[in-house]
């Protein structure tokens, strides 16, 4: 490393020469590679956008000059040019860097980042506060170019072309998404990639228009004209942007040069920008998918390491669900599915492979991935919307207004409920419960284990109601996997056991923990029961009516207390006028940082033995807890 230590900032990027950039690059990414192959992370984007990311910042006067990203996951060589590079092997690590972007991290960190689509807007309203007489400074939003299919972005697109703000969009086009790109921009976009022949017609008609008596910004308004009509990107040209591309990602010489030239210019201004992800490192090169998240690996064979033996190992909720939706699309042919460009991180890769016909991929839009569902529904299909917890946030409105008003029977399959671990705070999937739990005839089921799964998404599929299915992040419990599928009676729970002393009222994968509390509470003395819910909505009344009246209740979710499942644990109370003496333990009314998913469950207090010794404490009289 002879050039990175010397680097903090963009003050330090200025002292090189142009022909040192590429050294530096090299190092950036050797950097990269060794932190993620031991902590795992977002390698193929983040090495696709190294050389983009190094000729910004020796560009432009970071941090005084905003650089806005979007997502995050391609910033890894963001946080190593300014002062983290000391600290690069602790990312995605408790107490360490974030894998995402934080204002409170870094002030080179212009925004935070961790869901896509966003960069157009918060740049916008950065150049609006500069023009409202802010501090003097350049705004560039860097946005990938699978972000573009949000439907957020193109809001923000067409508002900074109605502005006309000085504002440098930095399309960053690795053809792809986390998977393969979809949707007519990525037609656009490859169009774009070989239209030399187009830029010499436009070159020769401009000498040719050269040799008349006109000025030269008429010559300039005609060329301008030529080229919409001519170029694909034409769509930037319309909506308001002076459009400049393509240009190798990857020519740092080239990036200085071009950048240099567009960052002063007036009005907004999109740059197009080709990078390969995985750039540097064969294996993710050639697996950029496979490389996109991946967990710590090993350089030399760029084989990931996966704890457990192999074939022994229980299988992923996600996997249970994807083989379980094809079992079930098989007997029926009304079933679709519907990913927002998440193929392989919700399962859906194995219906796509099976039943093409029946697949969409919608990119990354998930409110447009809802009401589309809620359309195929409406004309007699059954659609199944698999999106991340986190990610259903942006649907909220769709699954109230396209979905549960109009009584329309979808299925959305949300995963990574709960603690995902080192992703940190903008994917911990802990608030759909109070989100969704208020919206009327909306069927809220959470398994206990990867065989509940299995039950769960066929009567999801029978229920005929709107019907949303959370499930976690991982591996599952190793529980045996029923051969055939059944519908679960709706709005009912099971007693596993009743306690004398305390009745644990247990959902999702809060379940199996539980019952191992009690095991722990039994050898101190404590007769603890437990049931596992299973539905957030309806409740099982019956079965909570009856639990109270046998003693005292301690609830036990994956998600924010507030409004979550205890909530609607003690409002059925409430209206019931059931007197009864409850302990809600789920997530706290804070965000929850990175690190490994036990870590997190510990200091959430959601372990088994965390359980058990707030158990022991409250049924103390809130003393000190027994140690377990």
């Amino acid at each position: 490393m002879a050039l990175l230590p010397g680097i903090n900032g963009s003050a330090d990027l200025k002292k090189l020469r142009v022909g040192e950039l590429p050294a530096l690059a090299a190092e950036v990414r050797k950097l990269i590679v060794e932190g993620v192959s031991r902590t795992g992370g977002h390698l193929a984007s983040s090495l696709g956008a190294t050389d983009l990311i190094l000729a910004l910042h020796y560009v432009f006067d970071t941090p005084a000059d905003r650089i806005v990203f979007d997502t995050g996951h391609q910033t890894y060589a963001h946080k190593i040019l300014t002062g983290r590079a000391a600290r690069f092997n602790t990312i995605r690590t408790r107490g360490g860097l974030s894998g995402f972007l934080k204002r409170y991290e870094s002030e080179y960190d212009a925004f935070g980042a961790g869901h896509a689509s966003t960069a157009l807007s918060a740049a916008a309203g950065m150049a609006a506060a500069r023009d409202q007489g802010g501090p003097a400074r350049r705004v560039v939003a860097v946005v990938a170019d699978g972000a573009m299919t949000g439907g957020m972005a193109w809001e923000a697109m067409q508002n900074i072309g109605h502005l006309g703000t000085d504002l440098l969009v930095v399309l960053n086009d690795n053809q792809m998404f986390i998977s393969e790109r979809v949707g007519r921009l990525g037609h656009i976009l490859t169009k774009l990639l070989t239209r030399g022949s187009v830029q010499r017609a436009v070159r020769r008609m401009e000498i040719f228009l050269g040799r008349f008596p006109i000025t030269g910004k008429v010559i300039r308004r005609i060329i301008k004209r030529a080229r919409v009509f001519f170029f694909p990107g034409m769509i930037f040209e319309e909506m308001g942007f002076a459009y400049f591309g393509p240009v190798d990602g990857h020519s740092l010489p080239e990036l200085v040069r071009v950048l240099g030239y567009v960052k002063d210019l007036k009005g907004p201004v999109l740059l197009h920008v080709v990078t390969k992800k995985g750039r540097g490192y064969e294996p993710a090169e050639d697996s950029p998918t496979e490389f996109h998240g991946t967990p710590k690996f090993d350089i030399e064979t760029g084989e990931a390491s996966r704890p457990g033996a192999p074939g022994q190992a229980a299988p992923t909720f996600t996997s249970v669900f994807g083989r379980t939706l094809v079992e079930l699309a098989k007997k029926d042919p009304k079933i679709c599915a519907i990913t927002a460009a998440m193929p392989e991180g919700t399962g859906l890769d194995l219906f796509r492979d099976a039943f093409p016909a029946r697949y969409y991929d919608v990119g990354i839009a998930e409110e447009h991935a809802v009401t589309f569902a809620a359309g195929l529904a409406a004309e007699g299909m059954k659609p199944v919307a698999a999106i991340y917890s986190s990610f259903m946030q942006r649907s909220f409105d769709q699954v109230q207004h396209d979905v549960s008003l109009q009584k329309l029977p979808v299925v959305i399959a949300m995963d990574r409920a709960g603690l995902v671990g080192e992703d940190g705070p903008t994917h911990h999937g802990v608030f759909d419960l109070s989100l969704f739990r208020m919206v009327p005839d909306l069927v809220i089921m959470a398994p206990a284990d990867e065989n509940e799964l299995r039950h769960m998404l066929a009567t999801a599929f029978a229920c005929g109601q709107p019907a949303l299915l959370r499930y976690p992040r991982g591996r599952g419990f190793g529980v045996p996997l029923d051969p055939e599928l059944k519908v679960l009676p709706l709005g009912r729970g099971r007693l596993l056991s009743r306690g004398r002393d305390v009745n644990f009222l247990a959902i999702g994968n809060r379940v199996h923990p539980a019952l191992r509390a009690a095991e722990l509470l039994q050898a101190y003395g404590v007769e603890a029961g437990v049931a596992d819910m299973r539905f957030a909505k309806p409740l099982d009344g019956e079965l909570i009516r009856s639990l109270a009246a046998a003693g005292p209740l301690i609830t036990v979710e994956d998600n924010a207390l507030a409004g979550g499942f205890g909530s609607a644990v003690l409002e059925f109370l409430n209206e019931e006028g059931i007197d009864a003496r409850v302990l809600r333990l789920g997530i706290g009314d804070a965000y929850v940082e990175q690190g490994r998913p036990d870590e997190l469950y510990a200091e959430a207090g959601l372990t088994p033995e965390k359980i058990a010794g707030a158990a022991s404490a409250w049924l103390a009289g809130r003393g000190a807890a027994k140690s377990f």
